[in-house]
């Protein structure tokens, strides 16, 4: 059973939404805002973990690639092919970055972990999406901008990436695709480092930080976690391109927090599939999202993700 949600926004988390556009959903604080400027001016030491899937294409969110989205029209994004009758998402094309923009991608990530070591407190952890094709570049960005590496979880989903024979040569090579299709979707999992001498009982006690939650049945939180694409359910309530599933999410969510309390963040909140997945466990959030139609989008779409049942996040939470 999804926890019941609390009605109230609390004071402290109201203050870090600062002179931004905010709106309360149950326990929760949406804020509109462009989450770097954000993660630099909230206090120091101010969020537990962030559970976040950010944009890596440096460029698909830009103003007049959404328009080409929308429109149908590709640009940085790849229209994959129809099957069983079901239209499929738009998916960003990340290997068509140059050597320039992946340059930017790694100085942008780089400058975003230095803002996340002053918001969040010793011992907090992030948990980042990110791709088979990318990820080794943003996780050493992350570790240069300050963060310390833990692991990583694989969520096994069939995605439509990959696979594909040679562009404009399909027929010449049919044995031949360029890259293997993807089967897992890798998430970063790093942590702000604890004080000097530290262990991680002591920042437990201090910070609330420090490790993550295990499931109520006392059994650990592993790093493969077997997934499947996102309901049409949900993608009726949220129309974007990168939602992760609910069931997915709820997991995340749980473990970051290791004494059930505190502030979860997600700095690119998108449609507040994030924010959904920590109001229907009964914690408290705040989502960043700089793009005003997703932060509208939010705004309807959070409280109905949250209101939804999902067998698969169970036995893992508590009813």
């Amino acid at each position: 059973m999804v926890a019941t949600l609390r009605q109230s926004t609390s004071s402290p988390l109201k203050k870090l939404a600062l002179d931004y556009t905010s709106h309360s959903v149950g326990n929760s604080l949406l804020v509109h805002a462009d989450c770097l400027e954000w993660l630099s001016r909230i206090p120091e030491n101010s969020i537990h973990a962030v559970v976040t899937d950010p944009p890596y294409g440096v460029k698909e969110y830009d103003f007049d690639q959404i328009e080409k989205r929308e429109n149908g029209n590709g640009g940085i994004w790849r229209i994959p092919p129809s099957f069983d009758g079901h239209k499929r998402a738009p998916l960003p094309r990340f290997t068509a970055l140059n050597e320039k923009e992946r340059e930017t991608l790694r100085r942008f990530f780089t400058e975003w972990s230095r803002a996340l070591v002053h918001a969040l407190r010793p011992g907090g952890h992030l948990f980042i999406a990110s791709n088979s094709f990318l990820s080794q570049l943003v996780f050493s960005a992350l570790i240069a901008g300050g963060l310390e590496f833990r692991g990583e979880i694989i969520r096994l989903v069939r995605t439509l990436r990959g696979g594909d024979r040679p562009k404009n040569a399909e027929e010449e090579f049919p044995e031949v695709q360029s890259m293997a299709r993807g089967c897992y979707e890798p998430w970063g999992i790093l942590r702000k480092p604890m004080l000097p001498n530290m262990k991680v009982s002591d920042c437990l006690r201090e910070f609330e930080t420090g490790g993550l939650r295990r499931a109520p049945n006392e059994l650990p939180f592993n790093d493969v976690i077997q997934s499947t694409r996102t309901p049409q359910q949900e993608r009726a309530i949220a129309n974007h391109p990168s939602l992760k599933p609910q069931a997915f999410l709820r997991q995340l969510v749980y473990s970051a927090l290791p004494l059930g309390k505190g502030i979860i963040a997600d700095p690119f909140m998108g449609s507040g599939s994030t924010i959904a997945a920590v109001e229907a466990i009964g914690l408290s959030a705040i989502g960043i999202e700089r793009y005003l139609d997703y932060y509208q989008l939010s705004i309807k779409a959070t409280p109905r993700l949250a209101a939804l049942h999902s067998q698969a996040q169970l036995p893992l939470l508590p009813s």
